[in-house]
């Protein structure tokens, strides 16, 4: 198996990019940009550290970012496992990516900026819900954003499958038992909704 090395073959290999995929890149979000991430309630952030790479899914009931400016997204954390990966990348390299999907939608709106964390209260406070905050906010600069073009969500029919048409996959708990043989991979799965309606935010 030959290894691609270098750039110039890969661009002879696929040619010259489809003009609009250049032209359709913005540098703030504009009001149709604004609209459609006011929209999007699933996000994957990818970011880059010494370890190499990580890409972790976020999802709110509402907005999964607040807008707070034409280039500056607030991304709250809630509560998770508290391996905080994509936490200590940004700590150390604040560039970030984040893919926006909105369900039912076949496009996907990228942004490609930079990021800090804070634990400020204010920015803590403007996503509480009741008692509970995030611990921490991600303030993301935009440096840039564009839509990816649909083929990528039409090939798979992310949104088209019905429950009866889901393929059988491995449960949360098999992969925990596979990992760990002892573990008990039933009483895992069949507890998890009712333990995780508490720990959501």
């Amino acid at each position: 198996m030959q290894k691609i090395t270098d750039t110039e073959t890969l661009e002879q290999i696929y040619g010259t990019p489809v003009p609009q995929s250049l032209t359709k890149v913005a540098s703030h979000l504009t009001p149709l940009y604004r609209e459609w991430i006011s929209a999007a309630r699933f996000v994957v952030l990818s970011t880059i550290g010494p370890e190499g790479t990580d890409a972790s899914p976020r999802g709110d009931d509402g907005p999964v970012v607040h807008i707070a400016a034409d280039r500056t997204l607030w991304l709250p954390d809630w509560r998770g496992n508290n391996r905080i990966d994509s936490l200590r990348n940004i700590v150390r390299d604040p560039r970030v990516s984040l893919m926006f999907m909105v369900p039912g939608c076949n496009n996907v709106v990228r942004v490609n900026g930079t990021a800090f964390l804070t634990a400020d209260e204010g920015l803590r406070n403007h996503f509480a819900r009741k008692s509970l905050r995030p611990a921490t906010v991600a303030v993301i600069t935009i440096e840039e954003l564009y839509f990816q073009c649909a083929k990528a969500l039409m090939r798979s029919r992310l949104w088209d499958q019905q429950e009866a048409d889901r393929p059988a996959v491995p449960t949360a708990g098999q992969f925990l038992q596979e990992q760990e043989a002892a573990f008990e991979a039933e009483a895992y799965d069949a507890g998890y909704a009712e333990y995780a309606k508490s720990r959501m935010w």
